[in-house]
């Protein structure tokens, strides 16, 4: 399969209020198109970017099932990060659902240590690379965003994928690093952000976006509530990254964790 179509949702998130944002993502998942095979979810979707997570983690598995009844509502493989207790630890899982199923899951390698994240989660130490409908997709988490070793697609994938909680404050790093991102790595970047206030007064203005392999912005949403649609081929990426080689000079890069 040469094409596909992802659906990114920018939704306002009600902080800590975990039912209310599950009640109200299955309205916004109705008015996904039919034709979408994968629907992006923000970071912590139910319950928001919180340090709260010994409060807040036993709501995941609502929320997980949430995921796969979208995922077979809609024929499509839904993304997103949840909390998550495992071992008396907590992560920053972004989970990937297909058929009412976890098919493969990602914890965020970078944690947001000026809001303490790293003092209530364990961070990731792995990247995940799934292959869905010919397609090679690279899920990652907000602040893994500026990392660009990271990211660096030493894969080959097809899609960086990013659920977060990106705030106002810093929006403009946040556009120049998904357009960054996607120039670098030749690749397709789908980004889902929330919109609203936290409960810290912190204002999101989403700015959700998908980009091509070529840096140009493809899809935008900002302020609101909405859905975008991006369509990827995969077949023009092949042929992009061919006549321009770029990254067949890649550095080689060593990851210490």
């Amino acid at each position: 399969m040469s094409q596909l179509t992802a659906t990114i949702l920018q939704a306002q998130i009600k902080w800590h209020d975990p039912q209310h944002n599950i009640d109200h993502f299955s309205e916004l998942i109705g008015g996904v198109p039919d034709e979408s095979d994968l629907i992006i979810l923000p970071e912590m979707w139910s319950s928001g970017f919180t340090m709260k997570a010994h409060l807040y983690h036993d709501h995941d598995l609502s929320a997980l099932k949430a995921m796969k009844s979208w995922s077979i509502e809609k024929e499509a493989l839904v993304i997103g990060s949840l909390i998550v207790k495992e071992k008396e630890q907590y992560f920053n899982r972004c989970f990937l659902v297909k058929e009412g199923s976890v098919v493969a899951q990602y914890d965020k390698k970078h944690l947001f240590g000026f809001a303490g994240e790293n003092r209530f989660f364990e961070p990731g130490n792995q990247k995940l690379i799934y292959e869905y409908k010919g397609f090679r997709l690279c899920p990652m988490i907000c602040y893994d965003l500026r990392f660009p070793v990271w990211c660096r697609n030493v894969e080959d994938y097809d899609i960086l994928i990013f659920s977060a909680n990106w705030p106002d404050k810093r929006i403009d790093a946040w556009d120049s690093l998904l357009k960054s991102r996607s120039i670098e790595n030749q690749s397709y970047v789908l980004a889902s952000n929330c919109v609203g206030e936290d409960v810290w007064h912190n204002h999101y203005t989403g700015h959700s976006a998908g980009f091509g392999y070529d840096g140009v912005r493809l899809a935008f949403l900002a302020q609101q509530e909405g859905l975008l649609t991006v369509q990827m081929n995969k077949q023009e990426m092949l042929a992009y990254r061919e006549a321009l080689p770029f990254l067949k000079d890649r550095d080689n890069f060593e990851i210490r964790l």
